[in-house]
């Protein structure tokens, strides 16, 4: 059997609904910003939480905007984790300031108890990630925010829909940054981005920022880049939105069953499960004892798993120049040892997950000798 972790071609094997509306959009000719867009980003501050979004052209630039409408820049700080994706670093050093890595905890998100020995004078912003969809301890970091008077920008690029007692994650820190990128659980026809806030302030000049620094036709108030969300792909937004909770709630349930079926094995490490929670699963990600070996095992039996990520980003080349060394952040280190993802999206089927079981099962009962059995989940 092959258990295929990418899902777009389910996903979009009929786009009829999605290019009717397109081809509405095309004979209007509003091809730029527009009604659609300002639906779209009503609609999804409507659905997330927060008083304004701000449709931009990618998670990326939603988290550059939003550090410099901040005013952070060189000579300041921010505090994030080694664990995420590319973007999270580079959108800090985009904007002239310097990275501070802290490290993480057992559910692979920042960890509180580590922020206050990385805050300096310089300081200026928490960046903490919303990682696998999981919404990392808000509460907490916001009372470290607020007794040292720093902004919260909350990378919620995997959390849409994610919740903290009903709450919405991009609803706790003064600006927020959604991705809309394909791979997403919430995602469009390429490339975007929003931004959430509770500032009017804040949203009134990130619509001036994203387009140039336009106040009118004949009028700039500043000058700025070119971050427009296509509103071709708030079309395909709008088309998508309404059917997000009924697709979270499917990845939920399965990864509920996954945690059943591996839940006896001593091998693999699931991480904790708040009630109070709303987890999205945009990656259903554990830890393994022999990953490695593991993980070949998976994609010689057909299982799709990947690794998000093997080498953190204060590893990377990319960041020698912060002189992290190891032993610097040793729970992420440790992590990224043994984490491994498990496909996990709405087309899986039960029969795919229990298959993925029985190969890890397999797996280990092989390495101790013991005979696979369907007894053994």
């Amino acid at each position: 059997m092959k258990v295929e972790y990418a899902y777009l071609t389910k996903q979009f094997a009929n786009p009829k609904p999605i290019l009717k509306q397109i081809e509405k959009l095309a004979k209007s000719g509003q091809f730029t910003l527009g009604p659609k867009v300002e639906e779209f980003e009503t609609k999804f501050a409507d659905f997330q939480g927060p008083k304004y979004a701000i449709g931009v052209n990618s998670g990326t630039d939603a988290l550059i905007l939003i550090l410099k409408v901040l005013g952070i820049g060189p000579g300041d700080e921010v505090i994030t984790v080694a664990n995420s994706f590319f973007a999270t670093a580079a959108c800090i050093e985009l904007v002239g300031a310097k990275i501070v890595f802290a490290d993480v905890d057992e559910e692979y998100n920042l960890d509180p108890k580590k922020i206050e020995e990385k805050i300096t004078k310089k300081t200026k912003g928490i960046l903490p990630v919303h990682w696998t969809g999981n919404p990392a301890d808000m509460p907490a970091i916001m009372k470290i925010a607020r007794k040292h008077k720093l902004h919260v920008i909350e990378d919620a690029a995997q959390a849409i829909d994610a919740r903290i007692d009903g709450r919405g994650v991009g609803t706790f820190g003064i600006a927020s940054e959604f991705s809309l990128h394909p791979i997403k659980n919430f995602n469009v026809w390429g490339d975007g981005g929003m931004i959430t806030t509770d500032q009017k302030w804040i949203a009134d000049k990130l619509k001036l920022m994203r387009n140039h620094g336009i106040k009118n036709r004949n009028e700039c108030e500043f000058f700025s880049e070119n971050c427009r969300l296509h509103t071709i792909q708030a079309v395909v937004g709008l088309e998508l939105l309404p059917g997000i909770e009924e697709l979270t709630n499917k990845r939920i349930k399965i990864a509920q069953k996954y945690d059943q079926l591996l839940s006896d094995l001593p091998q693999i490490t699931i991480p904790p499960r708040k009630k109070n929670v709303r987890q999205v699963y945009h990656t259903y990600i554990l830890q393994a004892q022999d990953r490695d070996n593991l993980y070949k095992f998976l994609l010689d039996n057909g299982v799709e798993a990947k690794i998000h990520y093997p080498i953190p980003l204060h590893f990377q080349k990319a960041a020698r120049h912060l002189g992290y060394k190891k032993g610097d952040l040793p729970v992420t280190e440790d992590q990224a040892k043994h984490i491994f993802s498990l496909p996990i999206h709405q087309y899986l089927k039960a029969k795919e997950i229990e298959y993925v079981s029985e190969v890890i099962h397999k797996f280990y009962n092989k390495k101790s000798g013991v005979k696979t059995t369907k007894k053994s989940r």
